[in-house]
Protein backbone atom coordinates (compact mmCIF):
# COMPACT_ATOMS: atom_id res chain seq x y z
CA UNK A 1 0.00 0.00 0.00
CA UNK A 2 1.10 3.56 -0.65
CA UNK A 3 0.06 6.69 1.23
CA UNK A 4 -1.11 9.53 -1.01
CA UNK A 5 -2.54 12.96 -0.35
CA UNK A 6 -4.61 14.74 -2.96
CA UNK A 7 -7.12 17.55 -3.09
CA UNK A 8 -10.38 16.52 -4.71
CA UNK A 9 -12.99 19.19 -5.36
CA UNK A 10 -11.33 21.43 -2.79
CA UNK A 11 -11.14 18.82 -0.03
CA UNK A 12 -7.87 17.19 1.06
CA UNK A 13 -7.87 13.39 1.17
CA UNK A 14 -5.15 11.19 2.63
CA UNK A 15 -5.52 7.61 1.46
CA UNK A 16 -3.76 4.27 1.50
CA UNK A 17 -3.89 2.97 -2.07
CA UNK A 18 -2.65 -0.05 -3.96
CA UNK A 19 0.16 1.10 -6.27
CA UNK A 20 -1.67 -0.37 -9.27
CA UNK A 21 -5.04 1.22 -8.45
CA UNK A 22 -6.20 3.85 -10.91
CA UNK A 23 -7.37 7.33 -10.05
CA UNK A 24 -10.75 6.31 -11.48
CA UNK A 25 -11.04 3.47 -8.96
CA UNK A 26 -10.03 5.71 -6.07
CA UNK A 27 -12.53 8.42 -7.03
CA UNK A 28 -15.43 6.01 -7.48
CA UNK A 29 -14.74 3.26 -4.95
CA UNK A 30 -12.92 5.06 -2.12
CA UNK A 31 -14.37 8.58 -2.36
CA UNK A 32 -17.84 7.70 -3.71
CA UNK A 33 -17.62 10.20 -6.59
CA UNK A 34 -19.56 8.23 -9.16
CA UNK A 35 -19.97 11.03 -11.70
CA UNK A 36 -16.68 9.89 -13.23
CA UNK A 37 -17.53 6.89 -15.40
CA UNK A 38 -15.55 3.93 -16.66
CA UNK A 39 -16.24 3.42 -20.33
CA UNK A 40 -13.49 1.60 -22.17
CA UNK A 41 -10.81 1.42 -19.46
CA UNK A 42 -8.24 2.14 -22.19
CA UNK A 43 -8.22 5.95 -22.27
CA UNK A 44 -10.00 6.11 -25.60
CA UNK A 45 -13.59 7.17 -24.78
CA UNK A 46 -13.17 10.06 -22.30
CA UNK A 47 -15.97 8.96 -19.95
CA UNK A 48 -13.47 8.99 -17.08
CA UNK A 49 -12.13 12.50 -17.80
CA UNK A 50 -11.24 14.61 -14.77
CA UNK A 51 -9.16 17.75 -14.36
CA UNK A 52 -5.80 17.22 -12.67
CA UNK A 53 -3.75 20.32 -11.95
CA UNK A 54 -5.68 22.26 -14.59
CA UNK A 55 -5.40 19.70 -17.40
CA UNK A 56 -7.83 17.00 -18.46
CA UNK A 57 -6.70 13.42 -17.93
CA UNK A 58 -8.24 10.03 -18.46
CA UNK A 59 -8.48 8.85 -14.86
CA UNK A 60 -8.49 5.22 -16.00
CA UNK A 61 -4.89 5.70 -17.17
CA UNK A 62 -3.58 7.58 -14.12
CA UNK A 63 -2.22 5.35 -11.39
CA UNK A 64 -3.36 6.54 -7.98
CA UNK A 65 0.21 7.26 -6.76
CA UNK A 66 0.59 9.68 -9.71
CA UNK A 67 -2.19 11.78 -8.15
CA UNK A 68 -0.18 12.33 -4.97
CA UNK A 69 -0.05 16.06 -4.14
CA UNK A 70 -2.30 16.87 -7.12
CA UNK A 71 -5.51 18.88 -7.33
CA UNK A 72 -8.36 16.94 -8.91
CA UNK A 73 -11.71 18.30 -10.08
CA UNK A 74 -14.54 15.92 -10.89
CA UNK A 75 -17.99 16.74 -12.20
CA UNK A 76 -19.20 16.85 -8.58
CA UNK A 77 -16.81 19.74 -7.96
CA UNK A 78 -18.27 22.17 -10.51
CA UNK A 79 -21.63 23.02 -8.98
CA UNK A 80 -21.76 25.36 -5.99
CA UNK A 81 -24.31 23.66 -3.77
CA UNK A 82 -27.59 23.65 -5.69
CA UNK A 83 -26.31 26.19 -8.23
CA UNK A 84 -25.02 24.55 -11.39
CA UNK A 85 -21.87 25.76 -13.07
CA UNK A 86 -22.62 27.87 -16.21
CA UNK A 87 -21.28 25.04 -18.41
CA UNK A 88 -23.69 22.58 -16.79
CA UNK A 89 -26.54 25.06 -17.29
CA UNK A 90 -25.63 25.50 -20.96
CA UNK A 91 -25.63 21.74 -21.54
CA UNK A 92 -29.07 21.46 -19.94
CA UNK A 93 -30.50 24.43 -21.85
CA UNK A 94 -29.10 23.33 -25.23
CA UNK A 95 -29.88 19.63 -24.85
CA UNK A 96 -26.20 18.67 -25.01
CA UNK A 97 -26.77 15.57 -22.95
CA UNK A 98 -28.68 12.43 -23.66
CA UNK A 99 -28.10 9.39 -21.49
CA UNK A 100 -25.53 11.38 -19.48
CA UNK A 101 -22.80 8.73 -19.42
CA UNK A 102 -20.26 10.78 -21.40
CA UNK A 103 -21.53 14.17 -20.22
CA UNK A 104 -19.31 14.62 -17.13
CA UNK A 105 -16.15 14.08 -19.17
CA UNK A 106 -17.32 16.37 -21.96
CA UNK A 107 -18.26 19.10 -19.47
CA UNK A 108 -14.84 18.89 -17.79
CA UNK A 109 -13.11 19.00 -21.19
CA UNK A 110 -15.24 22.03 -22.00
CA UNK A 111 -14.17 23.68 -18.75
CA UNK A 112 -10.46 23.29 -19.50
CA UNK A 113 -11.05 24.49 -23.07
CA UNK A 114 -12.88 27.62 -21.91
CA UNK A 115 -10.37 28.26 -19.12
CA UNK A 116 -7.62 28.37 -21.76
CA UNK A 117 -9.66 29.94 -24.56
CA UNK A 118 -12.92 31.70 -23.58
CA UNK A 119 -13.97 32.29 -27.23
CA UNK A 120 -13.08 29.12 -29.14
CA UNK A 121 -13.76 28.65 -32.83
CA UNK A 122 -15.69 25.61 -34.08
CA UNK A 123 -12.40 23.86 -34.90
CA UNK A 124 -11.00 24.65 -31.44
CA UNK A 125 -14.16 23.21 -29.87
CA UNK A 126 -13.75 20.03 -31.92
CA UNK A 127 -10.14 19.69 -30.79
CA UNK A 128 -11.04 20.60 -27.20
CA UNK A 129 -13.52 17.74 -26.79
CA UNK A 130 -11.90 15.34 -29.27
CA UNK A 131 -11.06 12.73 -26.63
CA UNK A 132 -14.67 12.38 -25.52
CA UNK A 133 -17.00 10.05 -27.38
CA UNK A 134 -20.78 10.20 -27.24
CA UNK A 135 -22.72 7.29 -28.62
CA UNK A 136 -26.14 8.94 -28.32
CA UNK A 137 -25.82 12.18 -30.29
CA UNK A 138 -24.42 13.51 -33.52
CA UNK A 139 -22.49 16.11 -31.48
CA UNK A 140 -24.53 19.03 -32.82
CA UNK A 141 -26.18 19.71 -29.46
CA UNK A 142 -22.86 19.23 -27.68
CA UNK A 143 -21.21 21.87 -29.90
CA UNK A 144 -24.17 24.21 -29.35
CA UNK A 145 -23.80 23.65 -25.60
CA UNK A 146 -20.09 24.51 -25.65
CA UNK A 147 -20.80 27.66 -27.69
CA UNK A 148 -23.59 28.67 -25.30
CA UNK A 149 -21.28 28.09 -22.32
CA UNK A 150 -18.64 30.31 -23.95
CA UNK A 151 -21.24 33.05 -24.47
CA UNK A 152 -22.17 32.79 -20.78
CA UNK A 153 -18.52 33.20 -19.85
CA UNK A 154 -18.58 29.61 -18.59
CA UNK A 155 -15.08 29.29 -17.18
Amino acid sequence: MKQIKMTVNGKIHELQVKPWATLLEILRDDLGLTGTKEGCGLGECGACTVIMDGKTVNSCLVLAPEADEKEIITIEGLAQGDKLHPIQEAFMEQGGLQCGFCTPGIILSTKTLLDENPKPTDEEIRRGIAGNFCRCTGYTKIFESVKAAAQKGGK
